[in-house]
């Protein structure tokens, strides 16, 4: 409603910058084509039967089926999302077993301050200082785009792809590590303080051995939980990170049918977007029964 409310013109949009090679009888023949007479609440409803029979409408600005265009842009941002993904994942889990095992010490305030500044810094913000620093000081990395420029898909080189994939990959990894490493330490210094680490202490048991029979699967549980339930923030970083390295991935697309008033695929990637956050908490809760054997339990009686 307020993208079909704003100041932008879907009809501008369809036919390009240049509005006087397009008469007034041709704008209206073309309003009406894209059903933009109707009413709001006409256009919602046409969109909501469409869908429920598949059909997710054609995208305005890039001439095609929206589900088409969110299939390719998604390839490319699930190489981005999943390497962040990842590696965010194991560095803040990591992190997090540091400082709860070192709970106090200058290691452990190091990992809390790092992790509080990270979790206080936009994703385009540290993207830009992230840009400046590898590509135009130092000239490792390109500064954008997904491939080079004037070069055909097919001869790309799967390096050339890495190079282009790197800085935007390491800018939401970044991001991501904060939350897991928190709350990571803040689970095992509970775990540790409990009274069956303490029976455990004083059977002699201490440093790694403790942490593998006892710490692992008590902090592993709400760490996969809020991991697997950060593909939201981990989708919108995506947004910020592709839109400043111009990145052609799923979250540019958001962002130019926004700006160019293209409903269809703006309301096709949120309806995705939706999707791809409920499957990340069903993977989390499956996963639950896989690690911890007494859930298993509990839904066998």
């Amino acid at each position: 409603m307020l993208v079909s409310y704003s100041p932008i013109d879907p009809v501008q949009t369809y036919v390009g910058a240049d509005m006087t090679r397009v008469s007034p009888e041709q704008r209206e023949h073309i309003a009406e084509y894209w059903g933009l007479q109707e009413t709001k609440t006409e256009q919602f409803f046409r969109w909501g039967k469409a869908v429920l029979q598949g059909d997710l409408g054609t995208s305005l600005l890039y001439r095609s089926p929206v589900a088409d265009v969110i299939l390719e842009r998604f390839i490319a941002s699930l190489a981005l999302m999943g390497i962040a993904w990842v590696s965010s994942g194991i560095f803040g889990f990591l992190l997090g077993i540091l400082a709860g095992m070192y709970e106090g010490a200058w290691i452990d305030r190091i990992i809390k301050g790092y992790c509080f500044i990270l979790a206080s810094t936009p994703a385009f913000w540290l993207g830009i200082l992230v840009l400046i620093l590898f590509s135009v000081k130092l000239g490792w990395f390109p500064v954008g785009l997904g491939m080079p420029a004037g070069i055909l898909t097919e001869n790309v080189t799967l390096f050339e792809r890495l190079r282009h994939l790197f800085l935007p990959a390491l800018t939401l990894s970044i991001i991501g590590v904060a939350n897991v490493a928190l709350h990571t330490r803040q689970k095992l210094i509970d775990v540790l303080n409990s009274e069956f680490v303490r029976f455990a202490k004083a059977k002699g048991e201490h440093g790694l051995v403790l942490l593998w029979r006892h710490g692992l699967r008590n902090i592993s549980l709400p760490a996969i939980s809020l991991h697997f339930a950060s593909f939201g923030e981990l989708f919108g970083g995506a947004v910020l990170a592709e839109q400043v390295f111009s990145y052609p991935g799923l979250g540019q697309a958001a962002v130019q049918a926004g700006l160019g008033g293209d409903v269809p695929l703006l309301l096709g990637i949120v309806l995705f977007s939706a999707i791809f956050v409920f499957a990340g908490n069903l993977i989390a809760d499956l996963l639950y029964k896989v690690i911890d054997p007494r859930i298993r339990k509990e839904g066998i009686q």
